[in-house]
């Protein structure tokens, strides 16, 4: 092991000065660090999970990414994919159990949104409304009745938002809309664009149930625009780290959760 001084050991704070250092402005996978601090890959995790939940880095499949706190960049959507993949894929498997054969529903941009529309195939004669390209790319040929709804393509989230999202938006009546997020707190959730944020509103004023799918990671977290109050949203669907106290949050704004 990388030793200090008297070949002492790292301490907890050396290692992790080390890891956020070995980042850089890059991903490193969990063996690259192991082998630069000396360590078990077991230990490395424990480091990671303690890192991330301070917010210095992201942990992805396999390794980390980190994470500038002044910064509020919204990952490409090639990243998104990658982070907190193993969370996500759970995430979708417990929001598939909320659709029922013939249901409508709506699927927001996102890579958990994204996670859930490929799992779709085990449903029958759904109703699928996306403003996602991604997701609309994923059941082009499912056999599902699939409506898009227009609008200004954003490239960064591969999704159409905006005004121009009214007419088809405001003519739809949707029974279960499921929705991604970048921030998640008491106030709401919020997202970088503002075109993404309107019609993120307007689809919550058009479907009867919204269910938010998030993992712990985005719990905390506050981006540019306000894209929904609590109080929208019927159900939260996230992992096993999402905080006692913002369960007890959740209770009070009459919000169901699943972990998944």
């Amino acid at each position: 092991m990388i030793s200090h001084g008297n070949n002492r050991k790292l301490l907890t704070p050396e290692r992790e000065a080390l890891i956020l250092e070995a980042l850089g402005n890059g991903v490193r996978t969990i063996s690259e660090l192991a082998a630069t601090l000396q360590v078990s890959e077991a230990t490395v995790r424990r480091d990671l999970r303690t890192l991330e939940q301070r917010g210095a880095l992201q942990r992805v499949h396999g390794g980390a990414v980190r994470v500038d706190d002044g910064e509020k960049r919204e990952p490409l959507f090639h990243e998104k994919t990658t982070l907190r993949a193993d969370e996500k894929e759970r995430i979708a498997e417990a929001a598939l159990g909320l659709i029922e054969d013939g249901d409508s529903i709506y699927l927001d941009g996102g890579s958990t949104v994204l996670a859930l529309a490929r799992k779709l195939s085990s449903r029958h004669e759904l109703t699928v409304v996306t403003n996602s390209l991604m997701a609309a790319a994923e059941l082009m040929e499912s056999g599902h009745k699939l409506i898009l709804l227009g609008g200004e393509f954003r490239p960064l989230s591969r999704t159409l938002v905006g005004p121009l999202t009214s007419p088809i938006g405001e003519a739809l009546h949707i029974g279960k809309a499921f929705f991604g997020t970048i921030g998640l707190t008491a106030s709401g959730v919020s997202t970088t664009d503002p075109g993404e944020a309107f019609t993120k509103k307007l689809i919550l004023g058009r479907a009867e149930q919204a269910i938010l799918l998030a993992d712990s990671g985005k719990i905390g977290r506050t981006s540019l625009v306000d894209a929904g109050k609590l109080d929208d949203f019927s159900c939260l669907v996230t992992d096993s780290g999402a905080s006692p106290d913002f369960l007890k949050i959740l209770k009070k704004h009459r919000v169901e959760f699943i972990i998944a």
